[in-house]
């Protein structure tokens, strides 16, 4: 089996299809069938607008998974203009190897990630330079899901009468599954809301944590900090999603990409 293949192996990978699938056939089959009903047009059209979500967050999903955030090339060495010493920081301290700007060591893939965000259990997979937009398009599509199944569960709830669920024998399912929507919901939406911040500012995970750390040193010795690649939220919003708008929602449209070994920064604009 392939590196990727084997990928869908890992324990949380399949427990999140597990759970896409649980909630898809509850959403679907008993919440949603039991509020509207799947033979009526309102049924059908929450039925088929809900499958839309689930199919993008899947299909999302496996772009995440099988795609690689890009490793380092064997042959790269940066630019031959710098002194000795900045040549060592350059260097990985475990590949032995030069790192271009916005790499990291990954300890779980024991190699550099180009545009290292962090190493993401749920897809088995480190979130970098060419999964990255695939990452947040599928956080996008699986919170709207969330939200959906939220929705359904809530109408079909409050359609229903509340003493007749309590006195039925699924109200233990009814409790719970309201719960972990609840809880799956927020969660998705922290997370959404976390990259947005994250894409308006061109900063990833390990370069947020960073450059708390450069504005604090910064802030000591009297002086100002801004994150080098911050070139403004439209700008940012491009580089990452890419520069035409119909593609943004789409996790596989990357040709806007380059090579991940460079990007511009502030200074090239002054």
């Amino acid at each position: 089996m392939s590196t990727k293949g084997r990928r869908f192996g890992s324990v949380p990978v399949l427990a999140v299809l597990v759970l896409m699938a649980f909630l898809y056939y509850s959403s679907v089959f008993v919440f949603l069938h039991g509020w509207l009903g799947l033979q009526t047009s309102p049924g059908s059209l929450n039925a088929f607008i809900f499958s839309l979500f689930a199919s993008l967050s899947l299909f999302s999903f496996f772009s995440c998974v099988l795609t690689d955030p890009g490793g380092v090339p064997s042959s790269y060495a940066p630019d031959l203009e710098f002194s000795k010493d900045n040549a060592e920081q350059k260097k990985c301290d475990k590949c032995f190897g030069f790192k271009p700007p916005r790499a990291h060591h990954c300890r779980v893939c024991r190699r550099c990630v180009l545009k290292m965000d962090h190493h993401c259990l749920w897809i088995n997979n480190c979130v970098g330079y060419w999964n990255y937009k695939a990452f947040f398009v599928f956080v996008l599509y699986a919170t709207l899901a969330s939200i959906y199944c939220m929705a359904i569960f809530i109408g079909c709830v409050f359609q229903k009468d509340w003493e007749l669920i309590k006195a039925s024998s699924n109200k233990i399912f009814y409790v719970l599954y309201g719960m972990m929507v609840m809880v799956l919901t927020l969660t998705l939406l922290t997370l959404f809301g976390w990259h947005v911040y994250l894409i308006l500012h061109n900063m990833t995970t390990i370069e947020y944590h960073e450059g708390n750390r450069a504005k604090w040193l910064a802030m000591k010795s009297g002086q100002s900090y801004r994150h080098p690649f911050n070139m403004g939220a439209y700008k940012n919003i491009t580089l990452i999603l890419g520069p035409n708008m119909l593609k943004w929602l789409c996790p596989t449209a990357v040709s806007h990409l380059k090579d991940g070994l460079s990007f511009p920064t502030l200074r090239d604009n002054s």
